[in-house]
């Protein structure tokens, strides 16, 4: 006859048996992952002539797409003053 305790043990084994399987799991998807990853390093280096590693690369693009925001806000707002100005002008030239 089993204890209640030992009903417990069996319960706590077959708990800690998934989250063993579920890591191993997680291990072999993790180094799937950075298998991955290594090559696809390997692939963008041979693209861009491996003067830069892919990640100071992609550093780069993201440091250029938030320049380029900055500018094409700035190109608005130029726009914006360019055409209230424009209607001024036109303004004026009517009330020649």
């Amino acid at each position: 006859m089993q204890t209640p305790e030992a009903g417990h043990f069996v319960t706590l084994e077959a708990a800690v048996g998934r989250v063993v399987e579920r890591m191993r799991m997680l291990e072999r998807q993790l180094d799937e992952a950075r298998r991955r990853a290594a090559e696809l390093d390997g692939v963008l280096g041979r693209l861009t002539g491996g003067d830069l590693p892919p990640s100071a690369l992609l550093e780069r693009l993201s440091a250029a797409e938030a320049r380029n925001q900055v500018l094409e806000q700035r190109l608005k707002e130029g726009r914006s003053r360019v055409e209230r100005l424009l209607v001024k002008i036109r303004f004026l030239e009517e009330q020649r």
